[in-house]
């Protein structure tokens, strides 16, 4: 396989390392004891985040191991380049939505994710060599 090609699998892959660290999906609750809220973190496997309304990054998790999957096929048999383009970029929009609640709702984490999602976007719209 060419490096283009592992790259493709790695970006996606290095997003689900970092989607099951404890630190991406924010959640902030206010705290009668403490002037400011209580910033707590999970991971973007976490149901709690979804319970909370914040549906971004259990989504972004989901499309991400259906992108994975989708690389995995397309580059061992040639088909699902349209699927892999479609999941990338629905998985990015779902990185963003934690920004609706505002940027303390998003995580350093979640940016390099975002990145990594960003990234893999732009990286199956180049074509591939043989």
């Amino acid at each position: 396989m060419q490096k283009k090609k592992w790259l493709l699998l790695a970006l996606p892959l290095a997003a689900l390392v970092l989607e099951a660290l404890p630190f991406g999906a924010v959640l902030n609750f206010a705290s009668p004891e403490e002037p400011m809220s209580v910033r707590k973190t999970f991971s973007y496997f976490s149901l709690t985040p979804f319970g909370y309304a914040n549906f971004g990054p259990f989504l972004t998790a989901l499309l991400t191991v259906a992108l994975t999957v989708a690389v995995l096929v397309w580059l061992l048999r040639g088909k699902g380049r349209t699927a892999v383009r479609a999941l990338s970029v629905a998985a990015l929009a779902t990185s963003l939505l934690p920004l609706l609640f505002g940027i303390s709702y998003y995580s350093v984490i979640g940016g390099c994710i975002t990145a990594l999602l960003c990234a893999t976007l732009v990286l199956c719209c180049l074509p591939l060599k043989n």
